[in-house]
């Protein structure tokens, strides 16, 4: 088995992250430095960053699948120097294995976000190709006339790519005050900060930003900030049916 894969099967991190050690040269497999393309068994001796990694054999067991509501104030990262709170800190623990989030959400971005014990899943899901929409609610400060919503579905440039909301549409009666108005988006990529930076591209600043739907999966109601819960095999199966139809 490619190694990248192995070790994402083992739930150690998504196959993208793990080839970005592999070509950092932080992977090593049997005494020597690991490189792109290499095969290993379960067995072998293989070491991130100097540390022997102990790979549970392969299971039948089902890759599981949690959503959390993410509130504003928590990094999505294992680590911080700064000692903020992290959405890891509040999932549930796993023997042999780690949760891995499917995308990010910056600091002060709150609303659904998923995690799975299983590497090809998350990398499935996370995966470009696969073009799974992201919905957000947006609170803008500032009105979003024509020529700036004409901008932001066309595309706007962000490091040298074009970035591009797939609806903008605003929410009626969801004005906090005349200078802030609701706004529902949705993307069908996740690049870092883009609903943020696409909006400042255009003049305009985000006061407020809720991601409420990752494909066919909405945030409930009645799931409270700081909050998980599992998901059913029928919701994991809608997601991987619904890229497997993006990738037909």
């Amino acid at each position: 088995m490619r190694l990248q894969k192995l070790l994402a099967a083992a739930g150690l991190g998504s196959r993208r992250e793990i080839e970005e050690w592999i070509a950092a040269g932080r992977v090593a497999l049997a005494g020597r430095i690991a490189k792109l393309g290499d095969r290993a068994a379960p067995g072998e001796a293989i070491t991130l960053d100097g540390r022997a990694l102990s790979l549970p054999r392969p299971t039948t067991a089902a890759p599981r699948l949690l959503m959390y509501h993410k509130p504003v104030g928590e990094i999505v990262s294992r680590h911080d120097p700064g000692g903020r709170p992290s959405v890891f800190d509040k999932l549930p623990p796993l023997r042999g294995a780690k949760w891995i989030a499917i995308g990010r959400l910056d600091l002060t971005t709150s609303g659904l976000l998923l995690f799975t014990d299983n590497g090809d899943v998350a990398n499935r899901l996370m995966h470009p190709r696969y073009g799974f929409e992201r919905e957000y609610r947006v609170r803008v400060l500032g009105k979003v006339d024509a020529e700036a919503r004409r901008r932001m579905l066309e595309g706007v440039e962000l490091d040298g790519q074009r970035a591009r909301f797939a609806r903008l549409e605003e929410l009626p009666g969801e004005r906090d005050e005349a200078a802030n108005r609701w706004y529902r988006v949705v993307l069908t990529e996740g690049r870092y900060r883009e609903v943020r930076r696409v909006i400042e591209a255009v003049g305009l600043k985000v006061s407020r930003l809720m991601r409420v739907r990752f494909g066919p999966l909405g945030l409930p109601r009645e799931l409270p900030a700081g909050q998980w819960v599992e998901l059913g095999s029928s919701q994991l199966d809608r997601l991987l049916q619904a890229s497997a139809r993006k990738e037909a």
